[in-house]
């Protein structure tokens, strides 16, 4: 657990005290936000605030993940703990996903901002990008093995060993195509108002924190029983990883607060989703990221419904998709819009933090 509190306390840290300096370095350079012209008036006013400021927050993380890790061997070496560990491979598969889709949302941003508009990558060119990273993140996850040479199980949990649905290796990276591509692109389409993207993954960040801890906390010792999970020895990784990035939006979010000095781009909530979605399929909760994610899901399906229904009636069921311009359109404020969605975010996450908790205590060992 002090692992874990280092790391996103390092994380916060760099991301209160780093921000204003990405703000002066990126304003300086002229990497400012483009607006989409049939976007609510009130935007327009946004136009030229410095965006790719998820450079910053995938920075801090993996220096506050380092920076834990660093500090466990110092105090090793020192005496103060019987033992330090290194890197889990699961850890630095989960970066790897997170860095990959930051890179992809990076060169969307960079496109945007070259080409002074507001759509970068074509949908075809970023979802094939989606698919390439997912495969191989499914195909790496799929060889790890946990200390006694297990590999990861093929199933779909709610949350956990106590249902399970077998996949197969194909079903296994078909699902996890779907659960990265769908992740990510949630965030990025709910990073539409100031803070709103950032509070939510904050707090979705913090209940997988809490679900690897207790994943770790409570494994099986040697043969399965009730409320114990089999693990693979990545899942206190898993929560040093999430709360570092929590740590890093939640300083970042002093900064993307209305009225917002910095956005996160798509390089932030590209890398955001990305890392959610591999906390879910790490820690085998793949159908608890529903209710976890809960606001990220409404936003995404509001788009959905739009589109589905225009093309098929040429009528809007929105004023505007995704949901949160809808009641921009409808005469509710910036602030009171992000406020009340997050309360919508923090019950989904209770809600999934509940059916975790039950879980364990009515169900298998996993």
């Amino acid at each position: 657990m002090r692992s874990i509190l280092v790391g996103g306390f390092v994380s916060f840290l760099i991301s209160i005290f780093g921000t204003p300096l990405a703000i002066r370095a990126l304003t300086k350079r002229g990497i400012g936000q483009e607006i989409r012209a049939d976007g609510p008036t009130s935007h327009h006013s946004k136009r030229g605030t410095p965006t790719m400021g998820g450079l910053l927050i995938i920075g801090a993380t993996i220096i506050g993940f380092a920076i834990a890790l660093l500090a466990d061997f110092i105090a090793h070496k020192l005496g103060v703990v019987t033992e330090s560990r290194g890197p889990s491979a699961g850890a630095l598969l989960l970066l790897g996903l997170c860095v990959a889709l930051g890179a992809l949302g990076f060169v969307d941003d960079y496109i945007k901002v070259r080409r002074q508009r507001s759509l970068g990558l074509d949908t075809k060119a970023k979802l094939i990008a989606q698919l390439l990273i997912a495969v191989t993140f499914a195909g790496l996850a799929l060889r790890l093995k946990n200390d006694k040479g297990v590999t990861p199980e093929t199933i779909l949990s709610f949350p956990r060993g106590s249902w399970a649905l077998p996949l197969g290796v194909v079903g296994f990276v078909l699902l996890v195509y779907v659960i990265v591509t769908a992740a990510s692109n949630a965030v990025n389409l709910t990073d539409g108002l100031d803070g709103l993207a950032t509070g939510t993954s904050v707090m979705v960040l913090i209940s997988y924190t809490l679900i690897g801890f207790w994943q770790f906390r409570h494994a099986c010792m040697g043969a399965e029983t009730v409320r114990c999970y089999t693990i693979r020895g990545d899942e206190l990784d898993l929560a040093l990883i999430a709360f570092s990035a929590a740590g890093a939006c939640f300083g970042f979010l002093w900064w993307n607060g209305s009225p917002a000095r910095i956005f996160m781009g798509d390089t932030g909530s590209l890398s955001l989703g990305g890392l959610i979605a591999g906390l879910a399929i790490l820690t085998r909760t793949e159908l608890l990221l529903i209710v976890l994610a809960g606001l990220f899901v409404i936003i995404t399906l509001s788009v959905i419904i739009q589109v589905a229904v225009f093309k098929l009636t040429k009528r809007r069921v929105f004023r505007m998709a995704p949901l949160q311009h809808h009641f921009e359109l409808a005469g509710w404020g910036e602030v009171t819009i992000v406020i009340r969605f997050w309360i919508l975010a923090g019950i989904g996450v209770a809600a999934g933090l509940g059916l975790f908790y039950y879980d364990f205590l009515v169900g298998k060992g996993m």
